[in-house]
């Protein structure tokens, strides 16, 4: 039966996990998504012999007004499972994720200072979301469940709910801020990517991690032609070879 509620129900975004070789790697959608965000980078990863596994994160993929009923510690919770799941099968364990994806990957470093690595794609540790139109949220929030939302950024390849939760989005920026005080307390090398086409994400995002980890290695890369959902976009072949170059690398 499909999910009125998702755009391109017909998609399979369930979670996932595909074992493999020793080397496990936990990938995180982002906010209003789900696992179809991350799969076609998994599944690249998983046949060069990788452990890949991508939870469902709660809120997400049934209707969008569950993402009001739900807090970012949620999110975290949730990440932990699959994240233990995949200890239990792997010598060693990156953690990754797209958007607010990301956001639970660095979490999760934080809380596990044996995970190998930190795959962040597009972070959401800073939106593009003026000061103005967060106050604006904030106040509408108790009245009104959810709103429209721009265009999406690759549309056929995308799924999730067309329409923003409003008590979800304020949970997102309760999220940023506490994943933001972990920073110094990520040693592990990181991976970052972002999109010069993406509208979401802050273009300062990825330096912001940058400057707020502890980690000796620490790679910064712009995607020319992505918009906000790397994964899904064309140049994920090279995103693909850039993050298994930096796996071997770590």
């Amino acid at each position: 039966m499909k999910n009125e509620f998702l755009h391109n129900p017909d998609l399979d975004g369930e979670p996932f996990f595909w074992e493999a070789g020793p080397v496990g790697i936990f990938l995180s959608h982002g906010y209003t998504a789900t696992t179809v965000d991350v799969r076609p980078l998994a599944k690249n990863l998983h046949q060069q012999g990788y452990t890949v596994a991508g939870p469902l994160l709660p809120g997400h993929g049934t209707k969008p007004t569950d993402l009001n009923r739900v807090c970012w510690q949620d999110w975290t919770a949730e990440g932990e499972k699959t994240y233990q799941q995949l200890k239990q099968h792997c010598e060693k364990v990156f953690v990754g994720g797209e958007s607010m994806g990301a956001m639970v990957a660095l979490y999760l470093a934080s809380e596990h200072p044996e995970a190998a690595g930190v795959l962040c794609y597009a972070p959401a540790i800073k939106l593009t979301t003026s000061t103005f139109d967060r106050i604006k949220l904030f106040l509408a929030a108790p009245f009104i469940e959810q709103i429209d939302r721009g265009p999406l950024d690759c549309p056929e390849q995308w799924q999730g709910y067309p329409r923003l939760p409003l008590k979800g989005t304020l949970q997102l920026f309760q999220m940023q801020k506490a994943v933001r005080a972990r920073l110094p307390q990520i040693r592990q090398p990181v991976l970052i990517f972002q999109g010069r086409r993406d509208k979401t994400v802050h273009p300062e995002a990825g330096e912001i991690i940058c400057n707020g980890v502890q980690s000796t290695l620490k790679e910064l890369y712009w995607m020319e032609n992505s918009a906000h959902p790397i994964p899904l976009g064309q140049e994920l072949g090279e995103v693909t070879r850039l993050t298994l170059e930096f796996i071997q690398k770590v």
